[in-house]
This record gives structure tokens, C-alpha cells and sequence, in this order.
């Protein structure tokens, strides 16, 4: 699979029970530690792995550094961050690059192993699935309401602590419960990627506002307009896929285009399975939600209803 579909990575076959699925994700800082930003950008890169069903096993570090603007330790701190998390998710780091930049960028390229027939795709969701969402939304908003001055320490608290965690347990959770097809959540928004799952397809999506976890915060910046420019980006270029049923606030609508940094999976399952694989991940202190179903009704499109 290559660049004929926009999914989270290629997957490249090196034999008949073995293939490699590689991506790559680098950013400017989202915080302002510089070893939380390190372990963001890595768990934001392992992420893609995760989502086409595979495991990663090594990865290359991207930097972009200003060395004549900032101290050397300021890297390590970065550097370090992403080997924590890499650590976490048992992947080894193998290499990486550096140039000297004005503007400070950190992630990394990273490589996994699937079997050849295994691996996900963002698409084959079947009418009746479930879609299962595994980090709540708004961490976009938080970031401009920190820009603002306008977020609490509480919800910044909580936005850093979602962003900082790996999608490792979903990633291997969900593959005892016969998933259909899976992405996670990043700059696209939920609604984005949800219409990636739909687009060219014999289903559509319906999503219930209620049931979308939102971080702490995120709805009452969003109620402000303090919202990032890719929201409106977002919301502008999915319009034509996206609608939204009476009774659903503007609010609920924003937060659903809202552009994610290391944003949770999203999982399409057989509906038996689908609370199984939630109650599984809430098990170990994740967060996971059944969201919305795949429907017959309006095929390549994404509903949401309050």
C-alpha cells in the first residue's frame, strides 16, 4: 500500500509473513518543556504505527534546532523526553538526523512490523460497526486558550497529560476484538479522519455529540471563539461531507473539527465488541467511548446528532 489512499502509513511486504509499515511526524513545540514536547512528538509518531494495526519496533530522530537561539540542554531535554517514550513502547532508537534551523522541530520517523494480511486500513468499517474513541478532544483549543492566557493550569494539566500518553495499550487491545478498520485523531479533527473512514464508501457515520469525551476546559474556550485557525480550515474543507442535525450546539460541532496533537484511535468494531474492547482500555485507565455507528443512511458522510 502506498500513496493511492490517504492512510496513517505505508506498508511495504518483505516477505509472505512479514511487512514494514513506516511513517514519519515532526511539529514545533505544543508546550512549553521541552522533554514533554520531546515525548508528545514521540507518542504522536508512534501513533500511526498503532493505527494500521502493526507494532513498532525502531525509530530515527528528526530534529530542526536553533542552536544559535537556545542552549544545547534544551535538546537533551527534548531528545530525552522521546526516548522515554519510546522506552515505554519498547522501540528502539536506531539513528536520527539534525540540522540547524530558526525554528525549533522535533519527531520522529518510525518503523513497524505486521503481517502482511494483518494490517489496518482507515477504511472497511461495515454498517452496524461501532466507532470507538480513545482520548477526548480539545486539546487544539487548549493550546490557543493557553496562547491567550485564557486556560486554567487545570485544563493545560490535562491536555498535557493527554497528549503525553501512548496509544500503545488501544493499539494492542483492539486487535483482540477484530477491528474493521482504524486512524487516530490529529490534525484533521475527528471529523477529518471519521471522513476518511467514510469517503468512497457504502457507509456513512453517525456520531452523538453527548457521548464525545471532551478535555476539561476545551467547551468553555470554544463557547469564547478562541479557537486555532486549522479549526476553521478543518471546518471549511469538510463541509460538503459534514452536517449536523438540530439540537447540536456550535461548541459541540468545533470541538468535533478541532485539530488534535497525539489525539486517541479511532476503531471501527463489530458492535459486540466494541464496549468489550472500551471497558477493556478503561480497564487500565484509558479512555475509550463508543461514539457513533456506521450506517446505511448516507453513505461518505459524517452526521452528528446531540
Amino acid at each position: 500500500m502506498g500513496l493511492g489512499r490517504p492512510d496513517d502509513a505505508g506498508v511495504y511486504r518483505l516477505s509472505d509473513d512479514i511487512a514494514i509499515v513506516q511513517t514519519v511526524d515532526y511539529f514545533t513545540p505544543i508546550v512549553d518543556d521541552p522533554k514533554t514536547f520531546g515525548r508528545i512528538a514521540a507518542a504522536n509518531a508512534l501513533s500511526d504505527v498503532w493505527a494500521m494495526g502493526a507494532r513498532p519496533v525502531c525509530a530515527l530522530n528528526i530534529v530542526c534546532f536553533p542552536d544559535d537561539a537556545m542552549p544545547i540542554e534544551t535538546l537533551h531535554a527534548i531528545l530525552a523526553g522521546g526516548m522515554d517514550a519510546l522506552r515505554e513502547a519498547n522501540v528502539a532508537l536506531v539513528g536520527g538526523h539534525s540540522v540547524s534551523a530558526p525554528e525549533l522541530k522535533y519527531g520522529l520517523a518510525v518503523t513497524g512490523t505486521v503481517h502482511p494480511d494483518a494490517y489496518l486500513t482507515n477504511v472497511g468499517a461495515r454498517v452496524g460497526d461501532v466507532l470507538v474513541l480513545t482520548k477526548p478532544l480539545g486539546t487544539g483549543v487548549i493550546s490557543t486558550g493557553v496562547k491567550g492566557d485564557m486556560a486554567e493550569a487545570a485544563w493545560v494539566e490535562a491536555a498535557t497529560r493527554s497528549m503525553s500518553e501512548l496509544n500503545l495499550a488501544a493499539g494492542e487491545l483492539m486487535l483482540e476484538h477484530g477491528p474493521h478498520a482504524c486512524t487516530d485523531v490529529t490534525g484533521f479533527g475527528l471529523v477529518g479522519h471519521a471522513v476518511e473512514m467514510v469517503a468512497c464508501s457504502e457507509v456513512g457515520l453517525r456520531i452523538h455529540a453527548d457521548r464525545v469525551p471532551i478535555l476539561p476546559g476545551a467547551s468553555d474556550l470554544a463557547g469564547m471563539g478562541l479557537l486555532p485557525a486549522g479549526l476553521y480550515h478543518n471546518r471549511d474543507y469538510y463541509a460538503c461531507h459534514f452536517r449536523a442535525e438540530d439540537g447540536v450546539s456550535q461548541q459541540a460541532v468545533d470541538l468535533l473539527h478541532d485539530p488534535q496533537t497525539s489525539g486517541g484511535l479511532m476503531v471501527a468494531l463489530p458492535p459486540e465488541a466494541g464496549e468489550a474492547f472500551a471497558s477493556q482500555v478503561r480497564s487500565q485507565g484509558g479512555t475509550a467511548v463508543a461514539v457513533g455507528e456506521f450506517v446505511r443512511e448516507h453513505p461518505g458522510m459524517v452526521s452528528v446528532v446531540p
